[in-house]
């Protein structure tokens, strides 16, 4: 090597700048305790907001006092997109209102139902994701406290009815003992809440070719079941608890039964035609009357009759209803007054509904096209409208603690999106910035790296 060589050499190792090598480490221990920091935090971020639509098992129930001031909105409406379902936090607490049907998002899966739920003092929706058809006051009821709701259970390997606590958030299903049943179904409830009535749909003969229905009492805080109606024909609709909670009027066909608490028959009378169970209310108040429905062409109204021998005992002095598929007496208000659920008849259904039809075709899914609950007052000429519904809500069900206070509010139903869909867009906002920044980590740190490489220059120069 020359001497020129070896001098130019030196010269131009001299021009080249140092390499902060302290300085360089000190900033990649930073970075890389920066980018451990910030996936520790988006962990934790993650896994609280996914904590927040859990329902834990430890979470404080919503204080049941809260349904004290309940009452009856006077209109509903579909569950916006994404609803907060009945088991998600914060919990709903006591219900005034269930409501089923046909409407856009009330529908899941292919045929699913949607229960939509309403609180008990305000318009808080939550959903649950019911069977086929469901029909709230019907197959699908909700407790006299507004506190559960007790519906045929989905998914499960045998049939069974599950029950949601509203306040807890929590489920349990309960069977009804009775064997070879293919759908178990309640169909009301005691009135201190403790026992729930189910049927059962029990294939007749070994081909499947004819079913039965089958009542019983079903004590949910044990292993007590009781057997109440075994019916080869009719079917087992309405249930109808007394007051004192000590008896229950049921109709099997165009029988009416009434029996006590160990199935004992107490009594039992074929209804009049044309004549009808009125539904859960339809006890008098002192349980010493049964209520039915008749119709009239097309016109219903409310009758009294002794529950011992079936005995007309006369009209009531409310008013009639009219233009309706029927009408279910849901209970009494403080004031005296009836309170009922009108079907109002789908427009499109070639059925006619002023002559003799099931009352399982009256209720139907495709013959009805909305619900009203209406107050029959004493004396009064007309019905007095209480709650209005969207079309193809095609059945309600209103806890008895708000028909007996006769409490109603001006409501204002929730719409746009749920607090479902904001949750899972942040979120999958969160997982995509995420995943595109480790994606791009590495080009990520070389920029960073580049650009403090051309400040220090900077500095340095």
């Amino acid at each position: 090597m020359t001497a020129r060589l070896r001098e130019s050499l030196h010269t131009a190792a001299a021009d080249v700048p140092a390499y902060p090598v302290y300085e360089r480490a000190l900033a990649t221990a930073r970075r890389s305790r920066r980018r451990t920091a910030l996936a520790a935090v988006a962990a934790l971020v993650l896994v609280a907001l996914a904590g927040a639509m859990l329902p834990l098992a430890g979470t404080p129930a919503v204080d049941p006092a809260a349904g004290a001031d309940a009452a009856l909105p006077d209109r509903v409406g579909v569950p916006p997109f994404g609803s907060l379902r009945a088991t998600d936090r914060p919990r709903l607490g006591p219900a005034s209102v269930i409501f089923t049907g046909q409407a856009p998002g009330l529908v899941h899966g292919e045929e699913g139902s949607i229960i939509a739920v309403v609180g008990a003092d305000a318009d808080r929706y939550r959903i649950i994701k019911g069977e086929i058809e469901a029909q709230a006051g019907e197959d699908t009821v909700l407790s006299p406290d507004g506190r559960r709701v007790a519906f045929t259970a989905i998914g499960s390997t045998y049939p069974r009815v599950e029950i949601v606590d509203l306040v807890t958030g929590r489920s349990r299903t309960v069977g009804s003992g009775v064997s070879g049943t293919v759908v178990v179904e309640p169909a009301g409830w005691s009135p201190d809440g403790r026992a729930l009535v189910v049927r059962d749909t029990v294939p007749a003969n070994p081909e499947g070719s004819a079913y039965r229905q089958v009542l019983s009492i079903v004590w949910l805080d044990g292993d007590r079941r009781t057997r109440l109606a075994d019916d080869h024909e009719g079917l087992a609709s309405p249930v109808a608890f007394a007051p004192d909670g000590a008896r229950l009027a049921m109709q099997t066909g165009r029988t009416v039964s009434v029996a006590d608490l160990d199935g004992r028959r107490l009594s039992s009378f074929t209804l009049a035609p044309e004549t009808e169970l009125a539904g859960k209310g339809a006890w008098s108040t002192d349980g010493r009357a049964l209520t039915v429905t008749r119709r009239d062409g097309g016109s219903w109204s409310l009758r009294r009759v002794d529950p011992a021998t079936g005995r007309d005992l006369g009209a009531m002095d409310t008013p009639a209803v009219s233009g309706v598929t029927a009408i279910r007496l849901l209970g009494w208000a403080a004031d005296g007054s009836a309170r009922v659920v009108a079907y109002q008849p789908e427009p499109r259904t070639p059925t006619v509904f002023d002559a003799p039809l099931e009352m399982d075709q009256r209720l139907a899914y495709g013959n009805v096209g909305t619900v009203r609950v209406l107050a029959l007052g004493r004396g009064a000429d007309t019905p007095t409208t209480l709650l209005t519904a969207p079309k193809d809500v095609v059945a309600i069900d209103v806890s008895d603690d708000v028909i007996r206070s006769g409490r109603t509010r001006d409501a204002s139903p929730p719409h746009g999106v749920g607090p479902r869909f904001w949750f899972w867009t942040f979120l999958i906002t969160v997982l995509v910035a995420g995943i595109a920044a480790y994606r791009t980590r590495e080009g990520l740190a070389r920029w960073l790296d580049d650009r403090r490489v051309r400040r220090a220059r900077g500095l340095g120069g």
